[in-house]
């Protein structure tokens, strides 16, 4: 009976060695800590100056040209039947008086075509066609600044990428330390910047050719307004 007791004893000596050595050698892991928004960009080094300036930049383009595309290309029908009634009506001061006082891209045009009044057509429509491309013009201000950024912006982000790799190496020469931990390490926050660049160029992007398609938008209403003023010019001699 003593000696199943003994035996008893000793395994259950063995079997708590056996745990304890278990849990010695199982590592413990070590917790991973999240990355945070704000510290990857504050790692990302020198060139996230540059990316964040055209960030900003391109926002401020964007959004103060959308808001003019969008103003010019506001309906324009009640411009264009007082003009009617006014020319109709033999009062050319008076329809000239409502397309200055409408102070949008297609009053200009046609104040200055109504001004031709009395010239040839031809004459008329040059005018009109004149002041529609200064119109464009205005239109179209800034909007390649657009197409700059979304160039460049990409290149900043590789360009900080590259000099971080140029950076991890020289300090494994000078170290001699070329663990994966060590490589790593650096490299990922380096790569912030290459995401960031991208980023930013993809919306630029985006914005450039957003607007573009806006100011084609307003390009033929323009065009169809002006048809629509020589048609009516030509009317009465019909």
């Amino acid at each position: 009976m003593l000696l199943v007791l003994l035996q008893d004893t000793a395994q259950q000596i063995v079997d708590t060695a056996n745990k304890a050595a278990q849990t010695v050698a199982t590592p413990v892991a070590a917790p991973v800590e999240d990355l945070r928004f704000g510290e990857l960009i504050m790692k990302g080094g020198w060139v996230m100056i540059p990316i964040g300036i055209l960030a900003v930049l391109g926002l401020v383009i964007f959004f103060e040209r959308y808001f003019t595309i969008r103003k010019a290309g506001k309906d324009e029908s009640n411009l264009m039947s007082q003009i009617r009634s006014s020319i109709t009506a033999g009062k050319l001061e008076s329809a000239v008086a409502v397309a200055r006082n409408s102070n949008s891209p297609l009053g200009r045009m046609l104040q200055k075509g109504l001004l031709r009044i009395g010239r040839p057509i031809k004459d008329i429509e040059g005018s009109i066609e004149n002041i529609g491309k200064l119109e464009v013009s205005k239109l179209e201000k800034n909007i390649g600044i657009l197409g700059i950024v979304a160039g460049i912006a990409p290149m900043f982000g590789f360009l900080g990428t590259i000099a971080g790799v140029i950076q991890i190496f020289y300090n494994i020469s000078k170290t001699d330390n070329i663990s994966m931990g060590a490589i790593s390490g650096g490299l990922y926050v380096k790569m912030v910047t290459s995401a960031a660049g991208l980023l930013v160029g993809i919306v630029a992007y985006v914005c450039y050719h957003v607007l573009n398609m806006m100011v084609d938008k307003v390009i033929l209403k323009l065009e169809t307004d002006a048809i629509e003023f020589i048609d009516m010019l030509e009317e009465p001699s019909r």
